[in-house]
């Protein structure tokens, strides 16, 4: 079994390409085309590059390394979607990060998401089942840009709606499951980039959903359904003046 790690809904706007996004896209696509090449060769290139528990358990260590840089060779999507976000939010990132800092945090999350991989697929007896794809290193990438801008808007594309970006991560679970889920996605490695780089940016998680913060946004929305009461009520009262003192409603 190829089980891939999945795609991206969508976006809004259109970035300038950054330099180390630019790379990882050259660099995800070359290794496409290699297995592309390697296919019908005997060389089992994308099967050893593949991360898979048994594959492991027989020294093959290099596979929470590899596995995020091979796609399905079966057909183009699953690479265009994972770059297609990669493009999208990457390159915000990289200007505010630097592309060091942001190289750095694309692989810390697709290399702890093949490990919370194998875990997944230890644990669920799947010892056979393989796993490739950048998708755990994207979703790390979107959920660090959801910590970083929390109320920045994003358009999704299926389907067209505007959502804060602190609500994209879970969005984006909830309709993959209202879709079926997938047979050939890695949910534990969606699943595993966001918790990597949640770990990763902890300082800034604790910002947006310490206590004190959560108390606050709970404070503030309560004002603002008691403002807008105030508001509904003068209306009423004035619309009400307004039919009295008409003599036409009499």
């Amino acid at each position: 079994m190829n089980r891939g790690s999945g795609g991206f809904g969508g976006g809004g706007g259109f970035p300038a390409l950054s330099p180390m996004v630019k790379k990882l896209m050259i660099a995800n696509g070359v290794f496409w085309v290699l297995q592309l090449l390697m296919l019908g060769t005997g060389v089992p290139f994308t099967e050893i590059g593949s991360i898979s528990v048994a594959g492991v358990f027989r020294g093959m260590i290099w596979q929470p390394f590899t596995y995020m840089w091979l796609h399905d060779v079966h057909g183009p999507m699953h690479l265009l979607f994972n770059m297609f976000a990669l493009y999208m939010f990457g390159g915000s990132l990289e200007a505010v990060w630097g592309a060091k800092r942001f190289l750095r945090f694309y692989l810390i999350c697709g290399v702890g998401a093949g490990f919370i991989i194998m875990a997944g697929n230890l644990l669920s007896g799947a010892h056979y089942v393989t796993t490739l794809g950048a998708s755990g290193a994207i979703y790390g990438l979107l959920t660090a840009f959801s910590l970083t801008w929390p109320d920045r808007t994003i358009m999704l594309l299926f389907p067209p709606i505007p959502i804060k970006a602190i609500w994209f991560i879970p969005v984006l679970f909830v309709m993959q499951l209202a879709m079926g889920g997938g047979g050939n996605v890695s949910h534990v490695g969606h699943l595993g980039g966001v918790i990597v780089a949640a770990i990763v940016m902890r300082s800034e998680v604790k910002g947006y959903f310490g206590f004190s913060k959560l108390r606050y946004r709970w404070h503030r929305y309560r004002m603002r359904n008691r403002l807008k009461a105030v508001r509904r009520d003068e209306w009423e009262r004035r619309k009400n003046q307004k039919d009295d003192d008409d003599p036409t409603y009499h």
